[in-house]
């Protein structure tokens, strides 16, 4: 098989995938990687803390490479970091790096790019699917998720902490992706199919930052709030390990 890195927010769409990939068997998944902001010690724009993205990866059993960045690192910080540990990983032998981004052309613009200085492969195994399909699909295989963040310009407070269910789908206004790959919402996947036991959590509370205008780099697969961030504001449902 052919050996490669998975680029792992924690979210739904890496969840997907990432089972797309492990049932593929094509690829061999040697490590999830994730930016994490280490000033708060918590996964860069989704939230999470650390113990849970943690906690995911044991229960996967696939080894977690951490990108470690500062509170608001530039764009210069940013690919400095993601170079320094992309080389370090194809010198290891691992020339193919997969990411969940479903249609976002300039993003996936940026990461063949960005690959093709190391150079390694980018794969993008859920690319132009129907988002609202693939939500369905994630909701029918029996992957449960909560939502951690998300973007007041799309949705209100009160979808913060909620699970990812049919109900959730039911209830995203007109306009609103499926899948939030416009950056409307990030999710924390707590079981499935790729789990080999869900992991525990439970809600603690609601906190809400703005961000002012900036131009954004982020996506629901391993997203980086830079200096350049958002012109608006979230509601991020802190989770608290249990």
């Amino acid at each position: 098989m052919k050996s490669a890195l998975f680029n792992w927010s924690g979210g739904k769409d890496s969840a997907l995938a990432l089972n797309q990939v492990l049932n593929g068997k094509e690829y061999s998944v040697e490590c999830l990687l994730t930016s994490v902001n280490e000033h708060y010690d918590r996964v860069s724009m989704h939230g999470v803390r650390i113990e849970l993205l943690e906690a995911q990866a044991r229960s996967i059993g696939i080894p977690l490479r951490k990108l470690l960045l500062p509170e608001m690192p530039t764009m210069e910080v940013y690919n400095k970091v993601v170079g320094e540990t992309l080389s370090e990983l194809k010198f290891r032998g691992i020339d193919y790096s997969i990411y969940g981004d479903i249609f976002l052309k300039d993003l996936r613009s940026y990461r063949e790019e960005q690959m093709a200085q190391v150079p390694m492969k980018a794969v993008f195994p859920i690319w132009v699917r129907d988002t609202r399909e693939l939500l369905e699909t994630f909701i029918s295989e029996g992957f449960q998720a909560v939502i951690v963040c998300v973007n007041e310009k799309y949705l209100d407070a009160s979808f913060a902490g909620r699970l990812l269910d049919q109900s959730f789908l039911d209830d995203l206004p007109a306009g609103v992706d499926p899948c939030g790959e416009n950056g409307e919402y990030h999710s924390f996947v707590f079981d499935g199919p790729i789990f080999k036991q869900p992991v525990p959590f439970r809600l603690g509370e609601v906190v809400y930052r703005n961000y002012q205008p900036v131009t954004p780099d982020d996506d629901d697969n391993c997203g980086v709030t830079t200096s350049v961030g958002y012109d608006t504001g979230f509601y991020f449902q802190d989770l608290l390990p249990d």
